[in-house]
């Protein structure tokens, strides 16, 4: 999606204008393309970020000359107490929580089997599967104390599908939990008027495979892509919007969306 129909969609999402909502993980990438797009709806946003203040920042400024508003909340999420932290920092901010996007998260390292270490599977763990848990345990406690209502938007990755590229097992495990969990916990908070669901993207070029994919590497999947290319973060957003938005998906619960070119088709 370029940037001319990002904004016309958005724009077709009135309910989430006013309506509170955390980003973790939202300096770059998927979190910040997805903070843009709620900023277009007049949403207000609190942005969970950790090193990088710089572009948080740049982040957040776009999202007010959007019209939207925003908060930033540093915290780094693989600490235990940060949920709770940046949970209350964004309802002493906005009121309220309405959505959360648990968006954070990274394969740490390309790592084969035999070079495992206890310390590289924790920290895998940890980035991508404990403070998943954490961050839904404190959503779900603050929108039942609201009396109920909200949503929550994992991400999962195609990785989940079919066991991740080269090195990237356990990342691929821990999104395949996120995405069995996402359903689990759907069932659970139906009943608070909570929906629970995933997005999946495929190949999308952001920092995460600026950082842990070689061209060589890159070029081979998109062989595997009926499109024939690689995605980008703007063409993710839509999928946030709409399972964010009441109005447009507020029927659907314990559902993974793909975002991938067609290269995984369930």
């Amino acid at each position: 999606m370029n940037a001319p129909l990002a904004a016309t969609a958005a724009a077709l999402v009135p309910d989430l204008k006013g309506k509170a909502v955390l980003i973790t993980g939202g300096s770059t990438g998927i979190g910040a393309a997805a903070a843009r797009a709620f900023g277009q709806n007049g949403a207000n946003v609190a942005l969970n970020f950790n090193a990088n203040a710089e572009e948080a920042g740049k982040v957040a400024a776009d999202v007010e000359r959007a019209g939207g508003k925003a908060v930033l909340v540093r915290g780094d999420v693989t600490k235990s107490a940060v949920a709770a932290q940046v949970v209350a920092e964004t309802v002493k901010a906005f009121g309220r929580l309405d959505v959360l996007i648990n968006n954070a998260g990274a394969l740490i390292k390309r790592t084969p089997v035999a070079d495992y270490t206890d310390d590289y599977v924790d920290a895998v763990l940890e980035l991508n599967v404990k403070q998943v848990v954490r961050f839904m345990r404190e959503a779900a406690v603050q929108m039942r104390k609201q009396g109920g209502g909200g949503a929550i938007v994992n991400v999962s990755s195609i990785a989940a599908r079919h066991g991740g590229g080269p090195g990237s097992v356990i990342y691929a495990a821990a999104k395949g939990f996120v995405a069995t969990a996402t359903r689990g916990w759907a069932k659970e908070l139906v009943r608070d008027r909570i929906r629970v669901n995933a997005v999946s993207p495929g190949v999308i070029m952001t920092p995460f495979h600026e950082r842990y994919s070689t061209p060589e590497q890159l070029a081979a999947m998109q062989t595997t892509i009926p499109m024939d290319r690689l995605g980008t973060p703007d063409e993710c957003v839509g999928a946030f919007l709409y399972l964010a938005s009441e109005a447009l998906s507020g029927y659907v619960t314990g559902q993974i969306i793909e975002v991938n070119g067609g290269q995984y088709m369930p």
